[in-house]
């Protein structure tokens, strides 16, 4: 996936959940995180939005249809408008979600 595309690449939704207030332009969708499975990208979203950060998971199609959760289809992506870039980070920075086996000790 390119940092730069569209939300018309990740999701098939709404004229207006495409469109940047009103100015009739299109809403520029970055990753901001990737995870092993959908599962996790959806919490890291709604993490996000929790704060008001319009926030997406998704994955390839393909991988969510067989239940992957590893490799290049398994992946799970989260992305944002690309203004709420640096504060997604931000935010996802203070969250533990690669938790180490070491970390449990």
């Amino acid at each position: 996936m390119s940092e730069s595309s569209t939300l018309s690449d990740h999701n098939n939704q709404s004229d207006g959940d495409k469109r940047a207030s009103g100015a009739g332009e299109e809403t520029r969708w970055k990753e901001v995180a990737s995870t092993a499975g959908i599962m996790a990208a959806q919490i890291l979203a709604g993490r996000l939005q929790s704060e008001g950060i319009p926030a997406r998971a998704w994955q390839e199609g393909a991988g969510q249809a067989m239940g992957l959760s590893v490799g290049l289809l398994g992946t799970g992506h989260v992305v944002v408008p690309e203004e709420y870039v640096e504060k997604a980070r931000e935010i996802l920075a203070d969250v533990d979600y690669f938790a180490d086996e070491d970390d449990e000790e």
